[in-house]
């Protein structure tokens, strides 16, 4: 048997079989900026009057024109894949440079409830969905799920846009750019 020795902080991290390793992947798609939204759902089989739930996504994007499609990347596993799983209607809200908070509140690791996330949030009701949309969002889309594609550890949600509105918020988009939310200017 050879003798092991502990790793160092100094050794290149080991690549997955396809050649680059996690921090090197990582690292490198950092640099990607990426628009910054909210997906939220309401779970209408949590709790007498159902619950929504939230989450801050960096995954997002258009797929098609003709129908209008988009869609998000979810963790497999997270409470947002199981209740897109079973619950076809969603809303994405793309979100201001002015709503860092409502980001960064539902990209908290290991929350218990959303319903706290939610309490002091203006929010309106999605009328094909139910689920809450974002004040001052810069644009807001409500979804129906077309299709999902497990990739690696997350799951591809695609999904119909059954209604699109861009309010008149003012500011720019919020972006993420090397691990840090940014604002255009």
């Amino acid at each position: 048997m050879l003798p092991t020795t502990p790793s160092s902080p100094a050794e290149p991290a080991v690549p997955h079989a396809g050649g680059v390793s996690e921090d090197e992947f990582r690292i490198a798609l950092s640099r990607f900026t990426a628009g910054v939204v909210l997906v939220t759902a309401h779970d209408p089989e949590e709790g007498p009057r159902g619950e929504d739930v939230g989450m801050t996504a960096t995954a997002f994007m258009s797929v098609s024109l003709d129908p209008p499609l988009v869609m998000v990347s979810v963790r497999n596993g997270s409470r947002m894949d199981e209740l897109l799983e079973r619950q076809p209607h969603w809303a994405v809200s793309v979100l201001s440079q002015g709503q860092r908070h409502i980001a960064g509140r539902f990209a908290m690791k290991g929350r218990i409830s959303d319903r706290l996330l939610f309490e002091d949030m203006s929010v309106v009701r999605g009328e094909h969905t139910d689920a809450p949309l974002a004040v001052g969002a810069l644009a807001t889309l409500e979804c129906r799920t077309e299709q999902r594609v497990t990739a690696g550890d997350h799951t591809l949600v695609v999904a119909r846009v059954l209604a699109a509105a861009a309010p008149a918020a003012e500011g720019g988009p919020l972006t993420y750019f090397r691990g840090r939310y940014r604002t255009l200017g």
